[in-house]
């Protein structure tokens, strides 16, 4: 027969699910809630109504506050999802002093509603911030008294995270607003308040606190000049309205009223239900432009005794104006010219008469604007038209025409608004460089990744095979071949892994002072002997050059794949060049390049005579795994590459290129302020040994990877303790005084490498210790550069590079 239990089991709880089948099949009675066969009635029945919930809910019963939770709720913890009958304390021990004193407020009785609460948990590895929405209602049992605690709660991290990032997109459109030349506002709800305002805004208004006021308050004398008429008509209709030199009087500082005339644009802005829920407002005050074409059209209806009045009035107008005011014929011949015209295109205004609009326009606006013309000479009323003219230096400059026809004469007046393109371009380049930065650095993340597993498992494939390479000598050639070519073809990998560091900005760097005409020097030999005999290396090196602080390894790496790189654009051969000299990037060239401090830099230029590359494949040449090579010819690393170290050097790195031109990269590298040091190279001849009475400490949570680290200090002669984590490793060490080197990898779950260090430090100060790891965002590595006296060595590495790593950690 089956016992209560299982009887009880079997009928409890009476909800389908997947916890519900885990509350039968756990085993309660190791737990302070006893056999489900004992638990109370009020127990029973709180239980069966959270399982059968669809919202997210946990019960957590006893003093012990045992945790019992819905399938709705699986979804919020994460790697707590086995936490099914642990006490609270245990499952949220991270989050338990923030929590205890709302769970005391509910074993007294009280419930607690609280919105969008910060809770830091350890869900997914390691502590991150995390927002609920959620109840604490207590629970009493079949006496009445209070049982239990119950969690009703909705995670709320995507709307908060989403809040923050919609602020800064805010803050991000208000720098752009707060740049912009013309004025501009935002106006919300049927009072039409004022959201925003700009500073251009704020001069039209005579700098009034208008921010948060409703139209009517803020402005009050425009309400009666039809102002908000108009703004309600847009909100209602849903349709932009635009106006061309409208008069509005607006109050002075002084409490008088001056007439002003505005061009602009109330543009509506729909939400997502398709009503309006703000109205843009965005213009510029042309009351100078008024005056000028007001003084033109009175000129020409005025009486004729009151001509020469109104004539001085217009050559008052004529030459005192910033813009430049036009008279031609039909067919665009200039018959009088203003002042203005020697101010913006610095050419006399009386070598232009005779001549045509098109003589002085940019080549490539040319046809768009002669068809503009032929409308302006057809049309009574005024054409307006945005085009280029050549300044007499050969720049461009950009001018707003407007163009009104009387009779057989064109009566144009023309804008300078060159500032407000370049204005508009910068900006323009500023986003597209903003959206390549954040692209470069979301791949070099998921790169650094990949790198970091695919160095884990080479550190076992490269080290098991040279162990193996020593155990078979020379006995079997065939399989020596064999074991050969598998190694060549791991430390090929190996080296791929570490373009891929390189690029996310993640190789572990021992930076130095450097003089980099001795290094180009140095390498020269390497060089002819790469890019091969049909290929002339020339170097240019500057006297004075300034020192750097870099990675000369991978310096001479970057340099040397530029080489090859410029050998295979030239198949036929050419001149390969290597230039240095100082430089100096001021604020002009950094405004174009985001993230390129201004100051004083070290240039090396790699120009080759290749075939060149088209704008489209420059603006990807740095992409990883970007090539145009043929298949087996590249991997599409080598550039990534080169872009990793310069930006994590502090650099900058442009190319140049045109097709059937050649090509040339141009790195910056920031000045350093010292003296170059000199590089001493040594070469260890015969493998370094340990004796048995050395003993290693291994610690590694990677069984394979541990395993081969143990095998290869033993076959060079040292004893050899093992650990999968630092509970282990702390007890080897206590119980094991004669432990001369801890040697540890750094990424571990609960306790990583750097804190078992301090931790055996704290014991054993004397104590030696090595790193290792297979990817530098770690606690030993900050901004790509060791900490100093820190020992490390890189995964994958070989039994030679280990036995010399421990060798020297060891005797220092």
């Amino acid at each position: 027969m089956a016992s209560a239990d299982t009887e009880g089991r079997a009928n409890f709880p009476a909800s389908g699910g997947v916890m519900a089948a885990k509350v039968r099949e756990f085993d309660w009675a190791k737990t302070p809630l006893g056999p489900i066969r004992q638990w109370p009635v009020a127990l029973r029945v709180t239980v069966d109504l959270l399982l059968s919930s669809a919202f997210p809910k946990c019960l957590f019963w006893g003093e012990h506050l045992i945790a019992i939770f819905n399938d709705a709720y699986i979804p919020l913890i994460g790697n707590k999802a086995d936490s099914l009958g642990e006490p609270y304390y245990v499952t949220y021990a991270e989050a338990w002093d923030d929590l205890k004193p709302i769970i005391d407020k509910a074993w007294a009785g009280e419930a607690t509603f609280i919105e969008d609460h910060l809770i830091p948990l350890d869900r997914f590895g390691q502590l991150d911030d995390a927002w609920f929405t959620f109840c604490y209602s207590p629970v009493r049992d079949d006496n009445g008294q209070i049982g239990g605690i119950m969690d009703t709660v909705v995670e709320t991290t995507g709307k908060i995270r989403a809040q923050r990032e919609q602020a800064a997109e805010r803050q991000r459109l208000v720098s752009l607003f707060d740049q912009a030349p013309t004025f501009m506002a935002v106006l919300s709800g049927p009072d039409h308040v004022f959201d925003y305002v700009n500073g251009p805004y704020l001069s039209l208004i005579n700098g009034r606190d208008v921010v948060g006021k409703p139209l009517r308050q803020a402005l009050p004398e425009v309400v009666e000049q039809g102002f908000v008429a108009i703004l309600d008509e847009v909100r209602s209709t849903g349709k932009a309205f635009t106006a061309f030199g409208a008069p509005v009087n607006l109050q002075q500082a002084d409490g008088s009223y001056q007439d002003r005339f505005l061009d602009f644009v109330y543009q509506p802005v729909t939400g997502v239900d398709g009503e309006v829920s703000r109205i843009f407002v965005q213009g510029a005050d042309v009351t100078e432009r008024h005056a000028a074409e007001q003084a033109l059209r009175e000129l020409n209806e005025t009486l004729e005794s009151q001509v020469q009045r109104r004539t001085a009035q217009l050559n008052q107008v004529w030459r005192k104006s910033r813009d430049v005011q036009v008279v031609t014929d039909l067919q665009g011949r200039f018959l009088s010219v203003s002042p203005a015209w020697q101010a913006i295109l610095g050419r006399d205004p009386a070598e232009a008469i005779g001549r045509s609009f098109s003589d002085y326009m940019w080549p490539e606006d040319l046809p768009a604007a002669r068809e503009r013309l032929a409308q302006a000479a057809t049309l009574p009323d005024r054409v307006d038209i945005e085009t280029r003219f050549v300044h007499v230096d050969g720049t461009p400059r950009w001018l707003s025409w407007r163009s009104t026809t009387e009779g057989d004469t064109i009566y144009g007046y023309g804008r300078d608004i060159t500032a407000e393109k370049q204005q508009a371009e910068a900006l323009r380049q500023t986003e597209d460089a903003l959206r390549q930065a954040q692209k470069m650095e979301a791949v070099g993340q998921l790169t650094g990744g990949i790198a970091h597993d695919f160095n884990n498992m080479l550190a076992v494939i490269t080290g098991s095979l040279d162990l193996l390479n020593r155990r078979l000598g020379d006995a079997d050639p065939r399989a020596k071949r064999q074991v050969d070519a598998a190694a060549e073809a791991a430390r090929r990998a190996a080296a791929l892994t570490q373009r891929l560091l390189a690029f996310s900005r993640q190789q572990p760097l021992r930076p130095q002072s450097l003089n980099v005409n001795s290094l180009v020097s140095g390498m020269s030999d390497l060089l002819r002997h790469s890019v091969g005999s049909s290929i002339r290396l020339e170097t240019v090196l500057a006297g004075g050059l300034w020192s750097v602080h870099a990675d000369p390894n991978q310096l001479e790496n970057v340099i040397l794949n530029l080489g090859v790189n410029a050998r295979d654009a030239m198949a036929e051969g050419g001149r390969l060049t290597i230039e240095t000299q100082n430089a100096h990037l001021d604020e002009r060239y950094v405004a174009r390049h985001m993230g390129v401090p201004a100051g004083q830099y070290v240039l090396i230029a790699i120009s080759d005579t290749g075939e060149g590359m088209a704008p489209e494949v420059v603006a990807k040449a740095f992409d990883p795994f970007f090539t145009t090579k043929a298949v087996g010819k590249g991997t599409g690393l080598g550039l990534s590459q080169v872009y990793g170290f310069v930006k994590q050097s502090g650099g900058h790195v442009k190319i140049y290129s045109e097709v059937g031109e050649g090509t040339t990269v141009k790195i910056y590298l920031p000045r350093y302020i010292g003296v170059a040091e000199d590089e001493v190279a040594s070469e260890m001849s015969d493998l370094p040994l340990g004796e048995e009475q050395e003993v290693v400490l291994v610690v590694d949570d990677e069984p394979a990877v541990r395993q081969f680290s143990c095998d290869a200090l033993m076959e060079l002669g040292y004893r050899v303790l093992e650990a999968d984590g630092a509970v282990r490793a702390l007890a080897l060490l206590e119980a094991h005084p004669e432990v001369a080197l801890l040697f540890t990898d750094i990424v571990m779950p609960e306790v990583n490498g750097r804190k078992l260090a301090d931790m055996a430090r704290g014991v054993r100060p004397d104590l030696k210790v090595l790193y290792t790891t297979g990817y530098t965002r770690n606690a030993v590595v900050h901004n790509g550069v060791l900490d100093p006296g820190v020992e490390l060595i890189g995964k994958p590495f070989t039994v030679e590079q280990l036995a010399a790593k421990v060798r020297h950690v060891l005797d220092s």
